[in-house]
C-alpha cells in the first residue's frame, strides 16, 4: 500500500504514518467483526443453548431475529457515536465502540442457559446482543473516516478497501477459532459448553485493539477543523436537516447500501443458513468453504477498492450490484445440485403437494416463540420446512384435513389444537414420522451425501457471490466518505450505512426463512435480497455521482 506520511495533526509530533494508521484502525475494526460474526456462525448452538423450550422451527426463528436483533439497532449507534465523532472527534468514539462490543461478547460466554436460568439466560442475551449492535454502529463510520481523512486523493480507494478487509479477516478469525474448539473438544461437547470459548477469547483480542487505538492521534482532517473553530455544534440538524445533505443520505443508502446489505449478507450468511438448514450439508464443510470465501474477499476487497482510485467508485460498485442480480437464483439453484444432487433429483421425479384449507394454514412465523401451530396443515408445513424439502401449496375445501401428496403417497395429516401439551407432541411426531418415511420411499435424502457433493463447483458459485459482494463492498468506504463534508461526516455517513446493512442485511437471514417457510419454495426468500439490489441499481445509476479524486474539504 502507499504510505505517504499523514497531514500534521493540531500536536507537533511527528505525524502518524499511513501504514500505522490504516494497521491499527483495521485491527480494532477486525477484532469488532470478530465479536459480531461468531454470533452469527453458531445462530444454531444458539437456538438450542437459549431456545431449548421452544419447537424447533421457532427455535430456530427466534435466533436468526436475535442475530438480526443486534443489526436493529446499529443505526441508534450510529447517530451516538457519529454525533460524538463529529462534534469531539473521530478518535474517541471508536474507541468507546470497541470496549462495548468486546466486552458485550464475553459476557456472551458466560450466560446462563435456558436450561439453567430459565428466561433469564435470553433475556441477557438479548441485552447484550442489543449492545455489540450499539457498539458496531459506530464502529464502521470511525474507522473508515479517519483512514480516508489520512490518505492522498488518488489512494483513497485502495487505502480505506483495508477496512472492508478487516470484515473478511474478522469473519475467518471467527471461523477458524470455531472449527479448531470444534474439532478440539467434538461436536457433542462443543453443543453444550464449547461454543463459549470463541466468545471468551474475544477478550485477549479486546485487549489488543484498545492498546492499538489509544496510540493513534486524531484525524488531520478533523483537527483543522478543531483548529479553525469550525466543528459542527448540531451535527443531526447540518446532516439531517439541510436538504443539500439529507438528499445524499437518502442517495447513499437507497443507491448504495441497500445493495450493500442485501448482496453481502446474502452471500455471506444467508447462503450458510441455506446450506445448513436446507441442503443439510455438514457444519465442517460449510466453515470450510465460508473460510474459502473469506480468504478470498480479503484479497479481492482491496483489488476493488484500487481498480475504484483507476476506474471509478460509482462503476466498480455497479458491476458488483449487476452481477449479484444475475447470480441469485441461478446461483442458490446451483449449489442444490452441487452440494445436494440427491434433493434436486427427488424435487424434480416427485414433487411434493401440500393439499389444505387455507383457513386452516397459518405465517408459522413466530420470534418469541409464543405462539402454537398446532393445526393440520401447520404440522405437515413445518415438518416439510425442517426437512429442507419444497413444496407447492393446492387449496382444499374447506374443512378439510390437510394431507401431503408425495408422489404416490398420501399422508393424511393430524390437527393437535385443543390437546394437552404432551398429546399434541406425541400427535405431531407421529404425523412428521409418517411424512419423513413417505419422502424416503420417494427418494428425499435426510441429509447431503458427501461422496456425491460437488465442492469444486460450489465453490465456484461461491466465487461469484464474493466477486459481486468484493466489488460493491470494497469502494464504498472511499465513496461514502468522499460523498459527505467533513463537518457532518461521521453522522451523515454511519446512519445509511447501518440502516442499510443492519435493516436490510441483518434481517435478510431472518426474512428470507419467513418467505420460505410461508410459500413452501426454497428459493423463494431470494426474492427479499433481490428487490433490494435490484432499486439500488435503478438510484445509483440515475442519481449517485462519482466521488473518485473528490477533495475531503470541499
Amino acid at each position: 500500500m502507499t504510505e505517504p506520511a499523514a497531514q500534521a495533526t493540531e500536536s507537533d509530533d511527528k505525524p502518524t504514518s499511513l501504514r500505522t494508521v490504516i494497521t491499527a484502525s483495521s485491527a480494532g475494526t477486525t477484532f469488532e467483526w470478530y465479536d459480531f460474526f461468531v454470533f452469527g456462525s453458531l445462530t444454531g448452538v444458539i437456538s438450542k443453548t437459549f431456545f431449548t423450550g421452544l419447537p424447533e422451527t421457532a427455535g430456530f426463528a427466534a435466533a436468526l431475529a436475535l442475530f438480526g436483533a443486534g443489526f436493529l439497532f446499529r443505526p441508534l449507534g450510529a447517530l451516538v457515536f457519529g454525533r460524538i465523532g463529529d462534534r469531539k472527534g473521530r478518535k474517541g468514539a471508536f474507541l468507546a465502540t470497541v470496549l462495548l462490543m468486546g466486552g458485550a461478547t464475553v459476557a456472551i460466554g458466560l450466560l446462563p442457559s435456558y436450561t439453567q436460568a430459565g428466561l433469564i439466560g435470553p433475556i441477557l442475551l438479548i441485552l447484550m446482543r442489543i449492545i455489540q449492535g450499539f457498539a458496531l454502529g459506530g464502529e464502521y463510520g470511525g474507522a473508515a473516516i479517519y483512514v480516508a481523512e489520512h490518505a492522498p486523493a488518488n489512494g483513497r480507494g485502495q487505502a480505506t478497501s483495508w477496512i472492508q478487509s478487516s470484515a473478511a479477516f474478522g469473519l475467518f478469525g471467527a471461523l477458524i477459532v470455531i472449527l479448531l474448539t470444534r474439532l478440539a473438544v467434538g461436536n457433542e461437547a462443543f453443543d453444550a459448553w464449547g461454543w463459549r470459548i470463541p466468545f471468551l477469547f474475544s477478550g485477549v483480542l479486546l485487549a489488543i485493539s484498545i492498546w492499538m487505538r489509544v496510540k493513534l492521534k486524531e484525524s488531520p482532517e478533523f483537527a483543522r477543523l478543531k483548529a479553525e473553530g469550525n466543528e459542527s455544534k448540531a451535527p443531526f440538524t447540518e446532516a439531517f436537516g439541510r436538504w443539500r445533505n439529507l438528499k445524499l443520505v437518502l442517495i447513499a443508502l437507497v443507491g448504495v447500501m441497500f445493495a450493500q446489505g442485501a448482496v453481502w449478507y446474502t452471500s455471506f450468511f444467508y447462503a450458510q443458513t441455506f446450506m445448513e438448514r436446507f441442503l443439510k450439508v455438514p457444519p465442517e464443510t460449510i466453515s470450510l468453504m465460508l473460510l474459502t470465501m473469506t480468504a478470498m474477499s480479503a484479497v479481492l476487497y482491496v483489488v476493488f477498492g484500487w481498480l475504484s482510485d483507476r476506474l471509478g467508485r460509482k462503476t466498480v460498485m455497479m458491476f458488483g450490484m449487476v452481477l449479484m442480480l444475475a447470480a441469485y437464483f441461478p446461483g442458490f439453484h446451483l449449489l442444490t445440485q452441487t452440494l445436494n444432487p440427491a434433493l434436486a433429483e427427488a424435487e424434480a421425479r416427485t414433487p411434493v403437494v401440500v393439499v389444505a384449507d387455507p383457513a386452516d394454514c397459518s405465517l408459522q412465523f413466530d420470534p418469541v416463540g409464543k405462539a402454537s401451530f398446532l393445526s393440520a396443515c401447520d404440522i405437515a408445513k413445518s415438518t416439510l420446512a425442517n426437512a429442507g424439502v419444497s413444496y407447492r401449496n393446492e387449496a382444499g375445501v374447506p374443512g378439510q384435513t390437510a394431507m401431503v401428496r408425495v408422489g404416490a403417497w398420501t399422508v393424511p395429516s393430524t390437527s393437535a389444537v385443543g390437546l394437552s401439551p404432551d398429546v399434541a407432541k406425541a400427535v405431531k411426531a407421529s404425523v412428521e414420522t409418517r411424512i419423513k418415511v413417505a419422502l424416503a420411499q420417494a427418494g428425499y435424502p435426510t441429509k447431503a451425501d458427501p461422496k456425491r457433493m460437488n465442492i469444486w463447483g460450489a465453490l465456484g458459485v461461491m466465487f461469484v457471490f464474493v466477486v459481486a459482494a468484493c466489488a460493491l463492498y470494497g469502494p464504498i468506504a472511499a465513496s461514502l466518505v468522499e460523498l459527505f463534508p467533513t463537518r457532518v461526516r461521521y453522522t451523515a455517513m454511519s446512519l445509511p450505512y447501518h440502516v442499510g446493512t443492519g435493516w436490510v442485511g441483518g434481517f435478510v437471514p431472518f426474512t428470507a426463512f419467513a418467505i420460505v417457510t410461508a410459500t413452501g419454495d426454497i428459493y423463494s426468500g431470494l426474492w427479499y435480497p433481490f428487490a433490494f439490489t435490484a432499486l439500488s441499481v435503478v438510484v445509483c445509476f440515475f442519481l449517485l455521482p462519482e466521488t473518485k479524486g473528490r477533495p475531503l474539504d470541499r
